[in-house]
């Protein structure tokens, strides 16, 4: 190189080196910056709930039929195993459903009375009223 001696050439190519070097850390950070602002506006997008969707959500889980509760019994003097059921599942307001199992030993009946505010428009047994107040409080009756 024009009379250079190495040395001299390596000391005049440590600046195009660290340029170089800077350059490939610039695009680097550059590339870095944007993945993160993809991100950023990827969580912008899905924001938390707010209040009025909180409120939304537990409108909805209030209309679910969530409390439950089973008597078993038995429904002759002369059966035995309490295979006789009613099982009460509503709401938080105490709407829903009350089904009965009626087991005889030649045959079993199915009932279902529908229940609106905590009460039925048919006549419900002592079972089934028993289930339906364990199922409202959440408290087995005895």
């Amino acid at each position: 190189m024009l009379g250079l001696d190495a040395r001299e050439a390596v000391l005049l190519g440590v600046p195009a080196v660290l340029g170089l070097l800077a350059l490939v850390g610039l695009v680097v950070l550059l590339a870095r910056t944007a993945a993160l602002r993809r991100r950023v506006a990827a969580l912008e997008g899905h924001r938390p709930a707010g209040d009025s969707d909180v409120a939304a959500l537990r409108a909805e889980v209030a209309q679910a039929l969530r409390h439950v509760a089973v008597v078993r019994y038995d429904a002759f003097g002369d059966m035995g195993g309490r295979l006789s059921f009613s099982a009460a599942v509503v709401d938080d307001r105490g709407d829903g459903l009350v089904i009965s199992s009626i087991h005889a030993r030649g045959e079993s009946r199915t009932y279902a009375k529908g229940v609106v505010g905590g009460t039925s428009d048919a006549t419900l047994s002592p079972e089934e009223q028993q289930a339906l107040a364990a199922a409202r409080t959440g408290k087995e009756q005895p």
